[in-house]
């Protein structure tokens, strides 16, 4: 059984882990914003519009199956994959 102080720790540390996360993601989208400006400014032919909605459809057909935690991606900027 575990202890009322253990049990505190791990929530305090898991809540610290997960405000750093949501700090990284709001700089990663600070930082990415002028770049998806610029990129929706240069597609003339829709071919990122078709790209981010064909994403949306397969995220919506993969929503039933959970994604793994260990399958994260470690770059702040794989987001902007569909740009290459």
């Amino acid at each position: 059984m575990r202890t009322l102080v253990s049990q505190l720790t791990t929530t305090f540390v898991d809540d610290a882990i997960e405000l750093v996360k949501g700090f990284g993601k709001i700089i990663v989208h600070v930082a990415t914003a002028p770049i998806e400006r610029m990129a929706n400014a240069c597609d003339v032919g829709g071919v990122l519009a078709r790209r981010q909605s064909a994403r949306r459809l397969r995220a919506m057909m993969k929503a039933h199956h959970p994604r793994s935690p260990w399958k994260r991606s470690l770059s702040p900027f794989a987001s902007l994959h569909y740009l290459t």
